[in-house]
């Protein structure tokens, strides 16, 4: 409940709860950095020297819609971070087998100190884990003094999906394949924009992707507020009315999947043509 939170007025402002139900006595304990913003983050630790545990971030957002991290960016928290003796932490539940096997931390070249993945690892069944190396792990009970437990942990049936998926996608060639295939729909997408001039942009990497309607990828969530949302609110209704089912917000990605086929890439951009051609009307 302490990570609900949302930035406050000031740069330096304490997390102030953004859902009903958290107290702000907890909310305070959480402080809200800005992405692809070192500085913000150093900011942080140089008014609560020794005082941070940890920087938790997604090293590949998708709840901003999808950013990719500026040269230097996750180098610089993590030098941050083992300067001041608090963990990195990376939230991987979108990007962990998604983008490659090993995650954004084999696409990044950044090793975290703790990592979280979601149902991804178990093929889409009810299953969540984080892990670490045995020197931040050994804190955990039974062996250290931080108590974990959870009523699905190690459920076997979510347990033997995952090792199935797992064998799946570790195959020679599928995220190459799963790759190109999602470049091929995003670079789609873009040229159909184009063809009807609207101002749109889009990326990808593996198989997560964004498109924004607006000239320029963002860098940060501040400039994905200046998207055109009327305008994205045509396209989403008019691809809805075609059979597609985009996810309903300017600031989520989507991804793609192994199944998806030429045949799928052909249909969507045609009924993305057909969506953008409408929306200029």
């Amino acid at each position: 409940d302490s990570l609900l939170v949302k930035a406050g007025s000031g740069a330096l402002a304490f997390g102030t709860p953004s859902s009903a139900g958290v107290p702000a006595d907890l909310a305070q304990h959480t402080l809200v950095a800005n992405y692809n913003d070192l500085p913000s983050v150093q900011a942080f630790f140089d008014q609560y020297p020794q005082q941070i545990a940890c920087v938790m971030i997604e090293p590949l957002p998708g709840n901003m819609n999808l950013m990719m991290p500026e040269a230097g960016f996750l180098e610089g928290l993590q030098a941050l971070c083992r300067a001041d003796g608090a963990l990195l932490i990376f939230d991987e539940v979108m990007s962990g087998f998604r983008v490659a096997l090993g995650g954004a931390q084999e696409v990044t070249g950044i090793t975290p100190d703790l990592s979280a993945f979601g149902k991804v690892i178990g093929g889409g069944m009810p299953v969540g884990a984080f892990g670490g190396p045995a020197a931040v792990m050994e804190h955990m009970a039974p062996l250290g003094p931080v108590y974990q437990a959870g009523t699905l942990s190690g459920n076997p049936i979510a347990m033997a999906a995952g090792l199935a998926t797992l064998d799946l996608i570790a195959a020679p060639g599928f995220f190459a394949a799963l790759s190109a295939s999602t470049t091929r729909l995003v670079q789609g997408l873009v040229d159909a924009a184009a063809s009807h001039g609207i101002a749109f942009s889009a990326r990808s990497i593996g198989g997560m992707a964004g498109m924004y309607f607006m000239a320029r990828a963002p860098r940060n969530f501040a400039e994905i507020q200046g998207q055109d949302s009327e305008a994205f609110k045509r396209f989403f209704h008019g691809m809805l009315e075609e059979g597609i089912y985009f996810p309903p917000s300017t600031v989520e990605a989507f991804f793609t999947s192994s199944a998806l086929s030429e045949a799928d890439i052909a249909f969507t951009l045609d009924a993305a043509d057909r969506a953008f051609a409408a929306s200029r009307r």
